[in-house]
């Protein structure tokens, strides 16, 4: 069955199946899930040990601020490659189905992941560490571009129409698990002696990988593209359609997912970086304050998704954006008082309130936003375009940090909650009031007539 509920409003794409979805529905979740959950598992550590190891392990300087940029800047060449990952992992995603993208994805992402806890350092093989380790970031790169379009897309195709987006939370809930993990381990390994401390948390990450791949393995190709294929509707060239068609949708959320990936790139990555180089905290109460924050944000984002589906994508936009405003200077400020318990609630507004709100909205509304036959590659490439602008962000805090001081970072996570509210005015809403009761209809009317209870008696 297929509607075109609400295709009143040009921007909204058509919903397509059962109204109740696909009895994979969970399955397809919680298998995305999973790979969401390895590469937060990899991007979290590696944006902690760029914080707090790499400097001087791979960087040597007698000025530790050198020593932070350069570790950023291998964070950010990750970021730079992740439109390509994006571009190839939509395409293919459009053109041969979002399954087989999403478990190539995960096994290169894991196999780069574990390279990096064998590298040698800098003290033992000169330039050409910092040289591998920039090869692997890269490699991870591409991996991360191609997974996170399909992910989203398999549950979203597979789930009901009412509850897109908490379901679609579900695998955005690998964002804060992957982080709590992450954390977690690097909290066990702070006390391990030497380069164990951050090599044990990325040779961990082999057991996700094959949980991740043993759950994939197990999803169901997306119904939506099953039927595309099929009805000889897939698109020979889904990006150039895409481009042709939805340009302008593209840029809306390329806009709203760079607020976010940035604001984390403040929020997360560079305080936990500010809190050891001023003195404010030590190692071990940056990754607590993280891991802590990641475990709420896995309720957190499912309740962000659920009231998506109640009141509206963009609804819960605004709120969330203009929140990141109105926090950004009030928490520097209550990051520069040293206390453990303050920090821990930073954490929590950065994370479980901006993060989770904003990163819980993107995946049902992105989705609407594109017809299925270049959906992953509209939401592919608007996610990891944006994702080059994050990368950047903690060079860019960090060289306002040496002018400005910490109002320098303060009012740039300001700025970017102020781009998240406009590109949230600008983009029209795909699930508000009047589709919502359009979708209820359809659904009523769906169970009517599937209902042969209430076919016999109308007979």
């Amino acid at each position: 069955m297929s509607t075109n509920a609400g295709t009143s409003t040009p921007d909204i794409a058509e919903l397509t199946g059962s109204p109740h979805g696909t009895p994979n529905r969970l399955r397809a979740a919680f298998g995305s899930a999973a790979g969401t959950t390895v590469e937060n598992f990899d991007f979290v550590a590696y944006g902690t040990a760029a914080a707090l190891y790499f400097g001087p392990v791979f960087f040597p300087n007698e000025d530790p601020l050198v020593g932070t940029l350069l570790s950023f800047t291998t964070f950010a060449l990750g970021f730079v490659v992740r439109p390509l990952g994006g571009l190839l992992g939509g395409y293919f995603a459009d053109r041969i189905g979002r399954r087989p993208v999403l478990i190539v994805a995960l096994i290169v992402m894991g196999l780069a992941t574990s390279a990096i806890g064998l590298l040698p350092t800098y003290a033992a093989v000169g330039v050409l560490a910092p040289v591998l380790l920039t090869i692997c970031r890269l490699i991870q790169g591409l991996a991360y571009g191609a997974e996170w379009g399909g992910a989203v897309l398999l549950t979203y195709e597979h789930a009901p129409w009412k509850h897109k987006g908490l379901y679609t939370a579900i695998p955005q809930a690998g964002v804060p698990f992957g982080n709590m993990a992450a954390s977690l381990v690097f909290l066990a390994s702070v006390a391990l002696p030497g380069d164990l401390a951050w090599r044990v948390p990325f040779l961990s990450s082999t057991v996700l990988v094959l949980v991740g791949l043993f759950l994939r393995l197990r999803v169901q190709e997306s119904p939506a593209f099953t039927e595309a294929k099929e009805t000889g509707a897939v698109e020979h060239n889904p990006v150039a359609s895409m481009l042709r068609h939805s340009w302008r949708n593209l840029v809306r959320a390329l806009l709203l997912r760079a607020a976010e990936n940035a604001g984390y790139a403040i929020g997360i990555t560079y305080i936990s970086s500010y809190l050891v180089e001023r003195d404010l905290g030590e190692r071990s109460t940056a990754v607590l304050a993280i891991a802590i924050a990641a475990g709420v944000g896995c309720i957190a984002v499912l309740l962000w998704g659920d009231l998506s589906d109640r009141i509206g994508r963009r609804s819960v936009y605004l709120i969330v954006s203009a929140g990141m405003a109105l926090f950004a200077v009030p928490i520097f400020m209550m990051l520069n008082t040293g206390i453990v318990g303050v920090i821990i609630v930073v954490f929590l507004i950065t994370f479980c309130f901006v993060e989770n709100g904003l990163a819980a909205v993107q995946a049902p509304w992105f989705s609407e936003m594109f017809p299925v036959a270049t959906r992953a590659s509209g939401i592919s490439m608007a996610y990891q375009f944006a994702a080059v602008i994050g990368g950047f962000t903690p060079l860019i805090a960090v060289a306002l940090y040496g002018a400005m001081g910490w109002i320098g970072p303060a009012l740039l996570y300001a700025a970017f909650g102020l781009l998240g509210f406009c590109a949230a005015l600008a983009t029209p809403e795909t699930w508000g009031r009047e589709r919502r009761a359009e979708v209820a209809a359809q659904v009523a009317k769906f169970d009517t007539a599937s209902d042969p209870l209430l076919q016999t008696s109308k007979r």
